[in-house]
């Protein structure tokens, strides 16, 4: 990842205030743009409530090129802040003008609740669906969860967390009574995500959709966590039907019936012989050596003693 040059506690302070104003300026445009009653109707289309949509903070980055320019740059220092923090871009030809536009907004809160980031999903089937910002000074996506600060504010013990894919996801199950799920930003789930996540709770769950690129996400998620398993902490891992996500399979069935679903999840020991035993012979010599060859690497990184045994 990309080393920043430290920023002095100042630029930091200064740049969580400016993000704050954003995520301000996109709240109230949800409720008094012009285009205003269309998001609104397309959030509560998805099942959402004003009070999920509060928690959360959700905003609208108007349709328009300059908003949020408008809106929050005063002086020409903070036009150049908001281009570092991207929520202003610049083009080849110098033009500055907004970086969301027409997008739902939800802000990435670090764990101590300071706006450093945001994505914006479009309201109809433009492209791409979901824009995230970019890497900036105060933002590594690598190391934020989006939900992580909502969550430990709904729990004073945080037992579990459920890992989704998706901004949506997590709003949605929140909406459902479950308010405990998290989502990587864009990337696949790291080894600081698990890191971070193994010291605040005892158990997370890794829910993806059941199709390729579900189980591939899944597997890296296991990779990453390996390194940072100890003992006492429980990873599972369980997959939605073909089609489904967390969003629709929840407003389907219902807490409860989902609920089931994670009591339900893979033990990661059985998830993770499962994972070879598909794609391995493992009753020939040559899938037996084969099985050796690939998950000794990953279990020798496994610092808990009984993980690493059980493994064996």
């Amino acid at each position: 990842s990309t080393k920043y040059p430290t920023v002095s506690r100042e630029q930091k302070q200064s740049d969580y205030d400016m993000m704050e104003l954003a995520a301000r300026f996109f709240q109230h445009s949800l409720k008094h743009d012009d285009n205003s009653k269309a998001v609104i109707d397309y959030l509560k289309n998805r099942g959402l409530s004003g009070e999920v949509a509060q928690a959360y903070g959700l905003g609208y980055a108007p349709d328009a090129w300059d908003g949020a320019m408008k809106a929050i740059a005063k002086t020409p220092e903070q036009k150049q802040q908001l281009v570092d923090l991207k929520i202003l871009t610049q083009n080849d030809k110098g033009r500055t003008y907004d970086f969301f536009r027409n997008r739902v907004m939800f802000p990435i809160r670090d764990k101590r609740g300071r706006v450093v980031g945001f994505g914006g999903r479009v309201l109809d089937d433009g492209t791409p669906k979901y824009l995230n910002s970019p890497e900036t000074r105060i933002f590594h996506k690598g190391s934020e969860l989006y939900g992580f600060y909502q969550a430990k504010q709904a729990h004073t013990n945080l037992d579990r967390v459920l890992v989704v894919e998706g901004y949506m996801d997590v709003v949605s199950l929140a909406q459902q009574g479950i308010k405990y799920a998290v989502a990587a930003l864009g990337t696949a789930t790291t080894a600081e995500h698990m890191q971070l996540l193994f010291r605040s709770t005892r158990q997370v769950i890794c829910c993806y959709d059941g199709d390729r690129a579900g189980r591939e996400a899944a597997w890296r998620a296991l990779e990453n966590a390996m390194g940072h398993l100890k003992d006492g902490v429980d990873l599972r891992f369980t997959f939605l039907p073909d089609g489904e996500d967390p969003d629709t399979m929840v407003q389907k069935e219902g807490k409860a019936a989902f609920e089931q679903r994670l009591m339900n999840a893979k033990p990661l020991l059985d998830y993770f012989f499962e994972h070879f035993v598909n794609e391995l012979d493992i009753t020939s010599d040559a899938g037996k050596s084969a099985l050796l060859a690939k998950a000794k690497p990953l279990i020798e990184v496994v610092p808990s003693d009984y993980y690493k045994e059980a493994l064996l």
